[in-house]
């Protein structure tokens, strides 16, 4: 299970800094020091992605995960 920790906004942006020399400009990235990677969450969704996505969530799920999305892209960009 993974537990989110808080950045303050220098760490954040040195991070960011350095993965935009790796071109790497996601907004949502998953770093694993184990094993020396980075994965990017795409984040674009096509109109078929989300369409096919809408009959798997529950609309009460649905609102807390736009919820979520706005939270974190408001604190990436701050």
């Amino acid at each position: 299970m993974m537990i989110p920790k808080k950045m303050d906004p220098l760490t954040a942006s040195a991070i960011k800094s350095i993965l935009q020399k790796l071109n790497i400009n996601n907004t949502r990235v998953l770093i694993d020091l184990e094993k020396q990677t980075v994965e990017a969450q795409e984040d674009d969704y096509s109109v078929d992605d989300l369409l096919e996505a809408a009959g798997t969530l529950t609309p009460e799920r649905g609102k807390e995960l736009l919820e979520e999305v706005g939270k974190s892209r408001k604190e990436w960009n701050t």
